[in-house]
């Protein structure tokens, strides 16, 4: 189940944790069992994988400032392999 936070008047904020059902109608406080209203707050993003977490800040980041490429990439990381079959060396080649 969920956990909601709630704000009493008098005593402060308190976590509860109840069914989505039961989300929009008030609780009762702990404490004074007086009245009080759901309060709103960030979601838990730190909750999130760590890759999903990077991912989301680097949209963040490039909304406003977006990379530019000032050059075509170059073709790191890929090795030339030497066919080991003399019918491969038939082959047309990208």
């Amino acid at each position: 189940m969920p956990t909601y936070r709630y704000a009493c008047a008098e005593c402060g904020a308190f976590d509860a944790i109840r069914p989505m059902r039961e989300s929009g109608s008030g609780a009762s406080c702990p404490i004074c069992a007086g009245p009080s209203r759901r309060v709103f707050g960030a979601p838990a993003l730190r909750a999130l994988p760590a890759g999903l977490r990077s991912a989301l800040d680097a949209q963040h980041r490039s909304a406003d400032a977006p990379r530019v490429a000032t050059s075509v990439p170059g073709r790191a990381g890929r090795t030339q392999r030497r066919a080991t079959d003399p019918r491969q060396l038939r082959l047309p080649r990208p």
